[in-house]
């Protein structure tokens, strides 16, 4: 009796689970779905052996290529950026691996130096003559180790709140989306991480943009809404995880930059900490430039566009002059 008691609850409980499942396996579909109408695809597709990087451009004379941060996609500069500066550079910006419409082998960790070196075999696939690299958060560590592993690939950096060091703890905000499993991530990607995005996406925003507003066109003209996709909330949870892979190596090593270095830091962002993220790497990068901005939180491109455009053109005016 009590044998045929435990069986009806485990089968109940089984079903319940499976119905869960797959009412949050349909709600992914449809967010997801209403995602891609409302910011589709809208540049072209370079296939670098099984990556597909999804990338835009614009304009005519000197490189620059941009790369996005944590969860982020390219529209993080063709929408705030791309009108400024496309008049007078040729400007490039890609969706990182996984990111965005960028599609990464399951294989591909998305370490650093994989991402890097992948970003490099873009530049020689698109004739890039040593671009300046822009650099957001995330990006910008991306960048830091494009330099450090191939600087004559590029001709300078421009970064702008970027990851510089390991913090020893993460910031609760990010532990949700730290989950070591492919498979787990690829369950919860599947189920629940998207509709719970979009729930609480007033209060990530908060954190992100802080102490500012959001700007009210991030969702379209911002990209903001390609981020309610499986396969980019996927790969935003295995960047995270693969972090710690090597930027403790990267970091020891920023004495050997010797390109120009510009960095554009918010003192109070909530995301990177500026006191440990821009403040060290004074003294140990000869040829850096430090602008902190008081006040400023995490995204400077889309609060202080023309700061940015400014820092970016005064960046690439040492660092074209020096190719």
């Amino acid at each position: 009796m009590l044998g045929s008691i435990v069986f009806w609850f485990g089968t109940i409980a089984v079903l319940v689970a499976a119905f869960a499942a797959g009412y949050f396996v349909l709600a992914t579909r449809r967010i997801a779905g209403e995602a891609e109408r409302a910011v589709p695809a809208s540049g072209q597709f370079l296939a670098l052996g099984r990556h597909r990087i999804h990338y835009v451009e614009q304009g005519q004379g000197r490189p620059i290529l941009f790369l996005h941060g944590l969860g982020g996609q390219l529209h993080h500069f063709r929408h705030t950026l791309f009108g400024r500066l496309g008049g007078d550079f040729h400007l490039v910006a890609i969706d990182r691996p996984g990111s965005g419409y960028s599609a990464r082998p399951a294989e591909f960790s998305g370490s650093l130096t994989e991402q890097a070196r992948l970003v490099r075999d873009f530049i020689a696939a698109k004739g890039l003559e040593r671009p300046l690299i822009v650099g957001h958060s995330l990006g910008g560590a991306v960048a830091l180790a494009l330099a450090l592993d191939h600087p004559d690939s590029m001709s300078g950096l421009a970064l702008l709140s970027p990851l510089t060091h390991v913090e020893d703890e993460l910031r609760p905000e990010f532990r949700s989306l730290y989950v070591r499993s492919s498979w787990l991530r690829h369950l919860l990607a599947n189920t629940i991480w998207v509709p719970t995005s979009l729930k609480y996406a007033p209060l990530t925003l908060a954190f992100v943009f802080g102490p500012q507003q959001p700007t009210k066109d991030y969702a379209i003209g911002g990209g903001g809404l390609a981020g309610l996709r499986p396969s980019h909330i996927y790969a935003t949870s295995s960047d995270l995880v693969a972090i710690e892979q090597d930027l403790a190596s990267l970091e020891a090593r920023y004495e050997e930059l010797k390109m120009p270095v510009g960095v554009l830091f918010g003192t109070a962002d909530r995301v990177i900490d500026y006191r440990l993220n821009a403040e060290p790497l004074v003294g140990r990068i000869g040829n850096l430039e430090l602008e902190l901005v008081d006040g400023l939180g995490h995204m400077p491109q889309f609060i202080e566009p023309q700061r940015v455009d400014t820092f970016i053109r005064r960046i690439a005016a040492r660092a074209f002059a020096v190719v």
